[in-house]
């Protein structure tokens, strides 16, 4: 799995590509725990998911809880543009209840800017 991340105001852009299972789950929660802790003002993540092939459990565990620390203070997580697979998944788990999903970053930014 490779994770890039991007601040911009108070969004961060994660835009992740291989697979997010129980192997890389730890490394990516990590990586937005880090990411979160040293920028404070960061009250949204879009998660840009166009290149990921493969999710489990968790993957999905990583993402919500991510999703919770940002909602506890009043913030969000969007999934933008998610594969097939990864959408699949969403669905199936009820995530995609919980979490938005825009098709597009251009989507997100517009949409979003409610929360």
């Amino acid at each position: 799995m490779r994770t890039e991340t991007r601040a911009i105001g108070n969004v961060l852009v994660v835009r992740l590509s291989g697979e997010l299972d129980l192997g890389t789950a730890p490394e990516f929660r990590a990586k937005l725990e880090e990411e979160l802790d040293a920028k404070p003002d960061i009250t949204r993540i879009f998660l840009v998911l166009r290149d990921v092939t493969f999710i489990d459990s968790s993957g999905l565990g990583a993402i919500l809880g991510r999703y919770r620390r940002l909602r506890a203070h009043g913030g969000g997580l969007f999934a933008i543009a998610p594969s097939p697979q990864v959408r699949k998944v969403f669905d199936l788990s009820g995530l995609t209840s919980i979490i938005p999903v825009y098709e597009t970053e251009d989507e997100a930014w517009a949409r979003a800017s409610g929360v």
